[in-house]
């Protein structure tokens, strides 16, 4: 029985071995006849498959400077764009800042409105007049500053006097002068105030 096995043994050795060989054998074919259609491949082949590979690195190297000069003139494009919303704020708020002075002799006069008689009458037209010019400057995207119990703050206000008054804290806006105005988010033009020591 133990030669029995052990001839078993040997006879699965020697198949193993055997379809092992035939593997290594069938590789070799394959490795062989890959070879031989490589160099079956005829000159004409080989030129056409090399400049076929030169096309496409030409086509990709193309396709790169392409989406590059795209990008390029879409950020030129954007830039353009903002620059001429900047050129355009900038002559709206230049032609804007001679009108403000007009607001200020507005204001003035309703400050010192009468209050009776043929004045009144008067002053009511001149208020409806600083209204429609209020309304056309807030379309114009132009905002007042406040200044209703705030601090002084040197990006928004321009001190005229800096006084000891015991009604206010230090640094507290006691009076506006001027008013100063916003166009969008940058500041047209500082609010003209007296501050408290």
């Amino acid at each position: 029985m133990t030669e029995e096995k052990s001839n078993q043994l040997e006879e699965q050795e020697v198949q193993q071995t055997e379809a092992e060989l035939v593997e290594e054998d069938n590789e070799e074919l394959i490795e062989e006849e890959a070879l031989l259609e490589t160099e079956g491949l005829s000159d004409e082949e080989e030129l056409l498959t090399s400049e076929l590979e030169e096309w496409q690195s030409k086509a990709n190297e193309y396709l790169d400077g392409w989406q590059r000069s795209r990008a390029d003139f879409a950020n030129y494009k954007k830039r353009v764009e903002r620059e001429q919303a900047q050129v355009s704020q900038r002559a709206t708020a230049n032609v804007i800042k001679h009108f403000l002075e007009v607001m200020d002799d507005l204001e003035l006069a309703l400050k010192n409105r009468p209050q009776e008689g043929e004045g009144a009458s008067w002053a009511d037209g001149v208020e409806l007049v600083y209204r429609k010019f209020s309304s056309i400057l807030e379309t114009e995207g132009v905002t007042p500053i406040k200044t209703d119990g705030q601090y002084f703050d040197p990006t928004l206000h321009e001190a005229i006097t800096n006084e000891d008054n015991p009604d206010f804290e230090s640094g507290q806006i006691i009076e506006v002068l001027k008013r100063g105005y916003f166009i969008g988010d940058r500041v047209l033009r500082p609010a003209t105030v007296r501050v408290a020591r």
